[in-house]
């Protein structure tokens, strides 16, 4: 069955959502993203996808204190990413309680940190953002568009170790209209070692059916379920 990963996105603390990476799009979903996080958990879930947008932009951890609370009063195991640019940066989310860190940026502007990252810490904890629009990887809060292609980006870090990568269609993030499902077929078919997360788009539980459908792994929600398009009782049947 495929693997049901609720996001939570942090501004100032906040739970929000935006749309397409826009953060001029800002939708404030809560003030205390614990509550959201206490949801989820009783609706089933095991993990959670914890963005900093502010790190994003700030190119830093920020909304450390914010993932220290989240992880000390659920039991789930976290994701974190957004602005981890070195090594202390990683320590301090770790010692936040995360479970595992995402790594977008660095992972195309400094590959030898993101790799060593792999080799310390281990392909089980370190995770790949790989972000894209129009087929190529985009940094920097998705506000820099790269020459690099989606799978051989992919494929070059999985010769060095990665084992999971998140995959976020950003011209479909926060719009509610279904996910690329197309193009996490070719993944699939590309990268059949990688654990493909599929991100954005999802509209309901029906898109998650059809990329169940499909064999991909993993997806990560938010908005959809946070509009209420995706309701608890959907969710535990999944759990």
């Amino acid at each position: 069955m495929i693997e049901l990963i609720p996001a939570i996105d942090l501004i100032d603390g906040k739970c929000v959502r935006l749309t397409k990476g826009d953060y001029d799009t800002k939708k404030i979903y809560s003030e205390d993203p614990l509550e959201a996080a206490k949801l989820f958990e009783d609706c089933g879930m095991q993990r959670l996808h914890v963005v900093d947008l502010d790190g994003a932009r700030a190119g830093r951890i920020v909304n450390y204190k914010a993932l220290e609370r989240l992880s000390s009063r659920t039991s789930l195991a976290i994701d974190f990413g957004g602005g981890l640019k070195c090594t202390d940066d990683l320590r301090v989310a770790f010692d936040c309680g995360a479970r595992m860190a995402t790594g977008g940026s660095i992972a195309v502007k400094d590959p030898d940190s993101f790799a060593s990252w792999i080799t310390l810490f281990g392909s089980d904890r370190i995770i790949l953002g790989a972000d894209v629009k129009d087929n190529r990887i985009a940094v920097s809060g998705w506000e820099e568009t790269t020459d690099y292609e989606l799978i051989p980006f992919i494929d070059a870090y999985r010769e060095k170790g990665i084992t999971q990568v998140i995959t976020t269609d950003i011209s479909r993030d926060g719009t509610l209209r279904g996910p690329s499902i197309d193009m996490y077929r070719e993944m699939l078919e590309a990268l059949p070692e990688v654990y493909i997360i599929a991100s954005g788009g999802v509209s309901s539980i029906g898109d998650i059916e059809r990329l169940e459908e499909a064999g991909i792994p993993a997806v990560i929600f938010g908005k959809a379920f946070y509009e209420g398009r995706i309701t608890t009782a959907e969710l535990m049947r999944f759990a």
